[in-house]
């Protein structure tokens, strides 16, 4: 397939300024940039337009709705082209026990049962899927242990290190990418940091989502570059601004510039929301998830077991303040939605640990249905985290669709950061010119993760391509009603096939499962 691309403005990824040019594709590559005369070529006018590298979203969590849905809506419509995926020590592979893997994999559905173990054979699933977007993997702490361990709240054993050693290396010579970890959840906060490192040393990148995102969140930037420097692997800090205010956000950043000034290769990234995102059962101990639905039932109703789970410090419980926690729109809960613990908590006359705790047991058959936000970040933390060099967005969301299998499912993200991300720091708040925006959204993620054919547009580059319209591409989702396409995305082509043509899907599904070469 040959496609001209002519009259748009062209930024080529690197950061170089904006320059009218055409462009040619041709076999899904890039073939000129420049120039281009008459050719025999399908022609799309982009008189008036941005364009640019495809975007790669470096902190994906769309693992497994992409074997649901592979059509890749969400992203499609913001110009995504490049997901990585296995993000925050979450992930599907390697898997042991299905029932017990299904707790570190954002999405789960039963529709779709876990019939796959390795990275090799998750790769071959996502292939047989034929996702819309091309799509890569980090090895998941998270899974890593509970293949090992399950949820036994302790540090592994010598040898239970040396199996997840093993099952880490496994899966990069299967073509993973790397390694990223989860250490504020439960089925990981007991991993040590010299388990990490010893892990961390095998991969050639590793991403962290930090052990403490409240109270010490810089003592915990602090360890992950400890552990970054002694594994000696290329670091990045997965939403590095933490939840507990501006001056604990600088400390932070100040930390990873320093490091980065003595020689570290280590970066950050950030996602594009106030707010923090997970499941309600994340308040809950390991010993509690790794109970079945019978016994979990039994325990949230017993006071004795509720009384063994209120010391356990979560992701919810961290900050102190459940005010700030938000129950999403549910069918279990339906006139608690959009309230925050602390009100839902005076409403039952208990305690908020309490209130989670009687949530929890009204949905114990589908508890992946009740969903909660952190709220947390100030916009003048984003300003500050996304003007910093060493910054690049990410959805840290799944992929989604408002028709299809996905269409009840949403995670707050997936229809918006990217063109959050140019509305308001290239649009509004003019943080960030075109080029350098489009830098931040292809050519930066791309070689940080080691892509060295894509996020770029160069001659030989792969032809990873959108054509959009700078003055109207933003968001339309909101925090209650979040599964609204983005608008201004014109044209999207994946590996040179057009998968969105003049804002509207084409059907086809050209990503590909892109596999980390290995040397001997």
């Amino acid at each position: 397939m040959r496609i001209a691309i002519r009259g748009g403005t062209v930024y080529d990824g690197t950061g170089a300024p904006g320059r009218a040019a055409d462009l040619l594709l041709e076999d899904g590559r890039v073939a000129t940039v420049g120039d281009v005369g008459p050719v025999d070529a399908e022609e799309i006018d982009a008189a008036g337009l941005a364009v640019g590298p495809g975007f790669v979203d470096l902190h994906s969590h769309s693992d497994y709705t992409l074997l649901v849905d592979p059509r890749a809506v969400s992203a499609i419509h913001q110009g995504v082209t490049t997901e990585v995926v296995g993000n925050c020590g979450f992930g599907c592979f390697p898997i042991r026990d299905p029932d017990t893997a299904r707790r570190a994999i954002y999405g789960y559905s039963d529709d779709l049962p876990l019939t796959w173990s390795s990275a090799g054979e998750y790769f071959e699933r996502l292939d047989a899927a034929r996702p819309a977007v091309n799509v890569l993997s980090l090895v998941p702490n998270g899974q890593l242990r509970l293949a090992t361990l399950g949820l036994a709240d302790r540090p592994a054993d010598d040898r239970e290190l040396e199996e997840m050693e093993t099952l880490l290396r496994e899966s990069l010579d299967e073509g993973a990418w790397g390694y990223s970890t989860g250490l504020e959840y439960a089925q990981e906060r007991a991993a040590t940091a010299g388990e990490v490192t010893a892990l961390a040393r095998h991969a050639p990148f590793y991403a962290t989502h930090t052990r403490e995102r409240d109270d010490g969140a810089a003592d915990a930037v602090a360890e992950a570059i400890r552990t970054g420097d002694r594994a000696e692997v290329r670091l990045q800090v997965s939403h590095l601004v933490p939840r507990n205010g501006l001056a604990e956000s600088r400390r932070c950043v100040e930390l990873v510039d320093v490091a980065r000034d003595r020689g570290q290769d280590v970066a950050f990234d950030m996602h594009t929301r106030t707010f923090g995102l997970t499941n309600l059962y994340a308040a809950l101990p390991p010993w509690a998830l790794a109970l079945g639905r019978d016994e979990l039932a039994a325990a949230l109703e017993d006071p004795n077991r509720r009384d063994a789970m209120r010391d356990h410090r979560s992701i919810l419980s961290a900050g102190g303040d459940w005010s700030r926690i938000v129950l999403l729109d549910n069918d279990v809960w339906p006139e608690y939605a959009r309230r925050d613990i602390a009100a839902i908590a005076a409403d039952r006359s208990v305690d908020p640990l309490d209130a989670v705790y009687d949530l929890l047991l009204g949905g114990v058959d589908e508890l992946h249905r009740l969903m909660v936000t952190i709220n947390a970040y100030s916009e003048e933390q984003q300003r500050e985290a996304f003007a910093h060099p060493l910054c690049v967005p990410g959805s840290d969301a799944t992929t989604l669709a408002p028709d299809g299998p996905l269409r009840e499912s949403f995670f707050h993200g997936a229809y918006t950061w990217a063109a959050w991300f140019w509305r308001f720091m290239v649009r509004e708040e003019r943080l960030l010119d075109p080029a350098e925006a489009v830098h931040r959204l292809s050519g930066a993620p791309a070689e940080r993760i080691g892509l060295s054919d894509r996020g770029l547009l160069v001659p030989g580059a792969r032809a990873d391509v959108v054509v959009f319209d700078p003055d109207g591409f933003e968001e339309r989702g909101t925090t209650f009603e979040p599964n609204l396409l983005a608008t201004g995305m014109r044209h999207v082509l994946v590996n040179g096939v057009p998968t969105l043509r003049d804002a509207q899907l084409t059907g086809a599904r050209a990503g590909e499962v892109l596999r980390r070469p290995t040397y001997s």
